[in-house]
């Protein structure tokens, strides 16, 4: 890495407009490179759930982890620095040396689209687990990236959302996780597209104070892709790269802007300087300084992918149904469609084509493969577009492999490209010169007859012909310039054709190319559905007739995606049938929600067990089935608030009034605000069983501590249940009595796990940081200890403390 010195020798070697040229992207992934410094080109690619590299093509797989809302129900900072490592170890593979990770904003709105993509609503949680998976990723020299700066929760009307925020808000919640990465020394942080009280955050003073002037952040501070919409604001600002390039609003018209004096040359040399400083630590400026870390083998990636899985788990409710027991069982029903095609990831820009998926279906097919019997129902169709076409359906026309062929054509129809491909999602086809329109052909061998659901997906003019015979033709203008939905999720047009099982009808789907539309396209294809009541008195047949009964419900394709945020936080009438017509079958049910956030489950109370998966990652279905199997324990905690309904949510609204977001709730985020409402969730912030139980016998720590010092609290707990079991300790902070400040009722101040045998005893100890007592005094500019009386409490979770003690809080001196 070089030194300051060696970066003033490379800056003096640089003209004003060589500089700037290297402040905007060379392509989409790129940064730009120079030979006069020897300096390479830094690859950028997006995370966290997984390292896409610099394109979509299913044929470069990658591997994909758990959202990070499970990786945030962990609890558990060592294993996710162990999963960041592994993304380290895939960045590596795929020539990559930034990963645009972790997302640090909050779960406000359980509405919120990109809920999946963040961890918690508790900004300790989230500043610990982001901190840590920073350190993961950056301990093997590849750089990670701290986003949304800042506020950049939701997604409707995302690019131009201003969110009014109070200073103390800021500072308190919002501005924390991001502090402690910087703490965590993380290389990047993104400014968001949104505005914060008025001014867009690629020109926002908070890039400047307190990001890098009080905390010290001597990083670089990238733009979100097209974020920056003026030269002179944001080049005064603390923003230091513009991505992507090579067009933009920087280049020309900064080194005009500079030369003018609008804008001074010491910002643009601190910018480069920063920039050729992180190239320095990323080894391409001459060449790598550090050895590469080997990737991870194939079978150590997945092990760990797949304990992740059982490690974020939670278990909501068991009445006495899980573990499974398999020498007990003779046949398990396994219903619904999730799972047997279990969503593994949330949609969006941070998509990638895994290296393989298991469903629960077949993980529970493998785990009692020789044991017990497994049937399977898929009960009702979900909502949503139908699934890509894959190799189950679909051979090439040229070929007879399996998947599709892709080809792109000129105005006229010739054949510019022609290639195989594995499946009907095509995000980033080829575009040779004079690229005019994409096509998907695929002879489809239909294993049903009947009425089949056919679709389409992009923008512009798209065609569906069936042995020639037109489904589809139309224009379809897009209505929105938000990138994630132009390029990742455009939205599927759905027709019906008739199929005759034993035929291999020829689609062909089209797509002409529009500028600024993206080049999204997707054709999907699904057999024709049994009428709702006979899907649902199927299920409760093989429910009824089984020993034990596996339900999974989740959400659809079109929920929980960046680009678009939910209205409603239901599964539908559907699904919801489903589970009751299975529960009431057979008591022994065990139902697996299969969503990256929050939603609804008003059968809840019928169920013999209730299993939150999130979205697993590619090992979802062994990994869950480690959990309903009892090889190992459900590890997971909440990291968000559960509601019974969404109107009992403290904080729902997305949708910006007049342009603005109000942050009215203050500090009161979260647990936070339900507490201040006197509501009461379904489930609370960090509930979660284990297969043991455990009684919190002592809580003991000093009777004083002065301000601004850490204070060291120890819980003495014992396992009195019959399985060994790990139990997350957590400690909340309360300030009873009158106060000039408003205080959160109580608020999560530190957690440590414990493990136990049954019968043992274990003490957790847990410190305290003396932020956890601080808050920001808006007038002083500073963090202030207000002294007297604090109320510390330890339990399981926001709702249940058993455990309380008090201590003094003394002033300074």
């Amino acid at each position: 890495m070089a030194d300051e010195d060696e970066l003033d020798r490379l800056l003096g070697k640089l003209t004003l407009r060589t500089a700037v040229r290297l402040l905007t992207g060379a392509t989409t992934w790129r940064t730009a490179a120079e030979a006069s410094v020897d300096l390479g080109q830094l690859v950028l690619s997006d995370g966290p759930a997984g390292v896409r590299g610099e394109g979509w093509d299913e044929r470069d797989t990658s591997v994909l982890l758990p959202s990070a809302t499970a990786l945030a129900a962990t609890w558990d900072e060592p294993l996710v620095e162990e999963l960041g490592g592994l993304l380290a170890s895939e960045a590596r593979r795929k020539g990559v040396h930034v990963v645009l990770a972790p997302n640090l904003n909050l779960h406000r709105s359980p509405l919120a689209g990109r809920h999946f993509e963040c961890f918690s609503e508790d900004p300790l949680l989230t500043a610990r687990t982001g901190a840590a998976l920073v350190r993961g990723i950056q301990a093997h020299g590849v750089a990670a990236t701290a986003k949304h700066f800042v506020a950049n929760d939701a997604e409707t009307d995302r690019l131009t959302a201003d969110a009014s925020i109070d200073e103390r808000t800021l500072r308190e919640v919002h501005l924390a996780p991001f502090e402690a990465a910087v703490a965590a020394g993380v290389r990047l942080v993104m400014a968001g597209y949104n505005r914060v009280n008025g001014t867009t955050m690629t020109a926002h003073e908070l890039l400047t104070r307190p990001l890098k002037d009080e905390w010290g952040f001597d990083g670089v501070v990238v733009s979100d892709w097209g974020a920056v919409r003026g030269t002179r604001d944001t080049a005064r600002a603390g923003l230091d790269l513009q991505m992507p390039g090579p067009a933009g609003e920087w280049g020309e018209s900064l080194a005009r802007a500079v030369e003018a004096g609008e804008v001074a040359e010491r910002a643009v040399t601190d910018k480069v300087r920063r920039l050729l400083g992180l190239a320095a630590w990323c080894g391409v400026i001459g060449g790598p300084d550090r050895p590469a870390r080997p990737p991870l083998r194939s079978r150590q990636a997945r092990a760990l992918a797949r304990r992740a899985v059982a490690a974020g788990s939670v278990l909501l409710a068991n009445r006495g149904v899980l573990p499974l027991y398999p020498g007990h069982l003779g046949t398990v029903a396994v219903v619904g469609a999730p799972s047997a095609r279990t969503r593994t990831q949330g949609g969006g820009s941070a998509g990638v084509f895994p290296q393989d998926e298991v469903s629960l279906l077949d993980g529970i097919r493998a785990g009692l493969r020789g044991r017990a019997r497994v049937v399977h129902v898929p009960g009702p169709a979900p909502d949503g577009p139908p699934p890509p076409l894959d190799m189950t359906l679909a051979a090439d026309p040229r070929t007879a492999a399996p998947g599709v062929l892709l080809r792109v054509l000129d105005s006229c129809g010739s054949e510019l490209y022609a290639g195989h491909r594995r499946g009907g999602r095509q995000l980033e086809p080829p575009l040779p010169p004079g690229a005019h329109t994409v096509e998907i052909s695929a002879r489809l061998h239909p294993r049903t007859s009947g009425a089949w659901r056919i679709g389409v997906a992009g923008f512009g003019r798209l065609s569906l012909h069936l042995d020639g015979d037109p489904l589809l033709d139309g224009e379809f203008a897009a209505t929105t310039d938000d990138p994630a939905v132009l390029h990742v999720s455009p939205p599927t047009r759905v027709v019906t054709a008739r199929l005759t099982r034993g035929t291999t009808p020829l689609l062909v789907a089209r797509r002409e190319l529009v500028p600024g539309t993206g080049r999204a396209t997707v054709v999907g294809a699904e057999p024709p559905a049994p009428r709702a009541a006979e899907a649902l008195a199927a299920a409760a047949r093989a429910a009824r007739e089984a020993d034990v009964a596996v339900v999974v419900v989740g959400t659809g394709e079109q929920q929980e995606s960046e680009g678009r945020d939910r209205t409603d936080l239901g599964l539908g009438p559907e699904q919801d049938a489903l589970v009751r017509a299975v529960a009431r079958a057979n008591p022994r049910t065990v139902a697996v929600v299969n969503s990256g956030g929050p939603v609804e489950l008003p059968w809840r109370d019928e169920v013999g067990a209730l299993l939150l998966a999130w979205f697993p990652g590619q090992e979802a279905g062994g990994g869950l089935a480690d959990v309903l199997l009892g090889r190992t324990e459900p590890g997971g905690r909440l990291p968000t608030t559960w509601p019974a309904t969404l109107t009992d949510a403290p904080v729902t609204r997305t949708r910006p009034e007049a342009g603005r977001i109000s942050y009215d709730e203050g500090v009161h985020v979260g647990h936070r605000g339900w507490l201040r409402a006197r509501r009461t969730p379904a489930y609370w912030f960090g509930h979660g069983l284990g297969y043991t139980t455990w009684e919190y016998e002592r809580l003991s720590g000093p009777e004083r501590t002065p301000a601004g010092e850490d204070l060291t609290v120890r819980v003495r707990l014992r396992n009195t249940g019959t399985r060994p079991g790990r139990e997350v300790v957590q400690i909340y902070l309360a300030r009873p009595g009158p106060s000039a400040v408003d205080h959160p009722e109580r608020w999560l101040a530190g957690w440590a796990a414990v493990r136990a045998r049954p019968g043992e005893s274990a003490v957790a100890q847990v410190r305290i940081p003396a932020r956890a007592l601080c808050h920001w005094d808006v007038r002083a500019g500073a963090w202030r200890t207000e002294p007297g009386p604090c109320r510390i409490l330890a339990g399981r979770s926001a709702g249940d403390l058993p455990l309380s003690l008090e201590v003094d809080v003394l002033d300074r001196p």
